[in-house]
C-alpha cells in the first residue's frame, strides 16, 4: 500500500498530537518534514518511500560514513529518527515503541481499564516488576488499537498489526511483550471488553530462558571504562558512582536510580536496596571505592535539587530519572572515550556489569546461593546461567566420553 508524502506528513502529525508531543517537539518535527518534502519533490517521488527518506537523512549529515566511522552526533540519529517513524507509521500505522509510555497519554476510560489490569495482576500476586511491565505494554497496545476503533473492535487481525510493530526488539523483549499481551486480553475478555477468543489469536514464542550466554567484559575493560570517566566535572562524578555501584554491587540499572539518600546507612558501612524488580529490601556492603564515590558526587557534583533520588538528570528541567530512562548510553560513552570496541553481537547495556559480576564471583568459587543473594535473584536457577559465559567453568564440566562413570554400568 503507498501513500504519498504530504499525507504521510499530515497524518503523523494528528498521530504525535494525539500522543501529547510538545509544541516546542512537534515544531522541529514540522521543520524537518518540510525538508523531506521538498527532497522527494526534487526528485520527482510523490509517494513515500523509506530508501528515499534515508537519502535524505545521508545528505543532510553524511549519516552512513559517520555510522561506519562511529562519529554519529545526537543530531543525524534525530534526523534518522524522523524518517525511520515516518516509515514505521508508513507500515503500521503506529509510532512505534513510543505510542503511550504512560497512562497518563490515555483516555480516562482506557486508564481505568489499565489500571484494573493492574490491580487484577497484584491479586494474583504477581511480582512488582511484572504488574508494572505487564502494565506498560497494556498502555501501549491499548494506545495501539485507540487508533483502529479501540479494544472494542480488537480482532486478530489488530493483534497480528500490534506483533508486526515488535520487529527488531530482541526474542527476550518480544517475549515478555506477547505474555504481557496475552495475560491482559486475558483479562479484558474476562471483564468482557473484548472476545473471548481474541487472546487466542497471540502468537506463541519459542521460551528463550536461560538459552542466551549472558554478555561480559574482561576484568580490564571495566577497569579502562572507569578510567576513561572524568571524574573532574559534575556529569562524570555521576557516571562514574553509577557505573561502579553496578559493576561492584551488581545493582539493577532500576534500583539506582530509585536510590535515595535514606537507603545508605554510613556508619554502618551499608547500603539498603528495595529493589523493583522483586519488592524486597536487600543489604548490602558498602565498599569504600564505592562509598567514596557516591559522596564525591553528592559534595560536589549533585545539582541542587529537592527530590529524595541521590541520582539526577543534569539537564533541565532537574530532577530523578524516570523508569523509561535507560542509562546505557553512559556505559557506551564512556566505553567509547576508553577505546573499549563496543560490538553489535554484544549486548553493552549497564546490565552487562552485573553478568561480568556474577561470572567473576562464580569464577572465584563463591557459592551460587550468595550470588544470587547479592544480584537478588529469588532462585538460584537465575543465577546458573552465568555458567555459560565463562569458558573456565564450562571446561572444568566438560567429560571425558571414554572414562567410565562411577556406578554406571556399561
Amino acid at each position: 500500500m503507498t501513500v504519498t508524502v504530504s499525507a504521510l506528513v499530515s497524518s503523523l502529525d494528528a498521530e504525535l498530537r494525539r500522543l501529547g508531543y510538545k509544541d516546542s517537539t512537534l515544531f522541529w518535527y514540522r521543520q524537518c518534514w518540510r525538508r523531506v518534502e521538498r527532497f522527494f519533490a526534487a526528485r520527482g517521488v510523490k509517494d513515500f518511500s523509506l530508501d528515499v527518506a534515508m537519502a535524505w537523512v545521508d545528505e543532510s549529515c553524511g549519516f552512513f560514513e559517520k555510522e561506519r566511522s562511529g562519529a554519529l552526533e545526537a543530531n543525524d540519529v534525530y534526523l534518522f529518527r524522523v524518517a525511520q517513524m515516518l516509515g514505521d507509521y508508513a507500515v503500521h500505522g503506529a509510532v512505534l515503541r513510543r505510542y503511550s509510555r504512560s497512562v497518563d497519554k490515555l483516555s480516562r476510560e482506557d486508564a481505568e481499564t489499565v489500571a484494573r489490569f493492574q490491580a487484577w495482576l497484584r491479586a494474583a500476586d504477581r511480582a512488582v516488576s511484572t504488574v508494572r511491565t505487564y502494565g506498560t505494554v497494556a498502555g501501549e497496545f491499548v494506545a495501539f488499537t485507540g487508533t483502529r476503533g479501540g479494544l472494542a473492535r480488537c480482532d486478530a487481525a489488530a493483534i497480528e498489526a500490534f506483533v508486526a510493530t515488535l520487529t527488531g526488539y530482541q526474542v527476550k523483549t518480544v517475549e515478555q511483550k506477547l505474555c504481557a499481551l496475552r495475560a491482559f486480553l486475558t483479562f479484558a475478555s474476562a471483564e468482557g471488553v473484548v472476545g473471548a477468543a481474541v487472546a487466542d489469536a497471540v502468537p506463541a514464542v519459542r521460551s528463550s530462558k536461560q538459552a542466551g550466554v549472558p554478555s561480559v567484559w574482561d576484568p580490564g575493560e571495566v577497569a579502562r571504562i572507569l578510567d576513561a570517566i572524568d571524574r573532574g566535572n559534575p556529569c562524570g562524578k555521576r557516571d562514574y558512582a553509577i557505573v561502579l555501584l553496578i559493576a561492584r554491587l551488581g545493582l539493577r540499572g532500576i534500583d539506582v536510580k530509585r536510590l535515595e539518600f535514606g537507603d545508605f546507612d554510613w556508619p554502618g558501612n551499608r547500603l539498603f536496596v528495595t529493589q523493583a524488580k522483586t519488592g524486597d529490601r536487600v543489604q548490602l556492603p558498602l565498599l569504600k571505592d564505592v562509598g567514596w564515590a557516591v559522596i564525591d558526587y553528592m559534595r560536589a557534583g549533585r545539582p541542587v535539587c529537592d527530590c529524595p533520588q541521590v541520582f539526577v538528570r543534569h539537564t533541565a528541567p532537574i530532577g530523578p530519572f524516570s523508569d523509561q530512562d535507560h542509562l546505557h548510553q553512559i556505559l557506551v560513552k564512556h566505553a567509547r572515550g576508553a577505546h573499549v570496541p563496543i560490538s553489535e553481537k554484544r549486548r553493552h547495556g549497564m546490565h552487562s556489569l552485573r553478568h561480568t559480576l556474577a561470572t567473576r564471583l562464580m569464577e572465584d568459587g563463591t557459592p551460587l546461593e550468595q550470588i544470587a543473594d547479592i544480584l537478588g535473584h529469588q532462585s538460584v536457577r537465575s543465577t546458573g546461567v552465568y555458567l555459560k559465559s565463562s569458558l573456565g567453568l564450562l571446561a572444568k564440566c566438560a567429560l571425558d566420553p571414554d572414562a567410565p562413570l562411577q556406578g554406571v554400568s556399561r
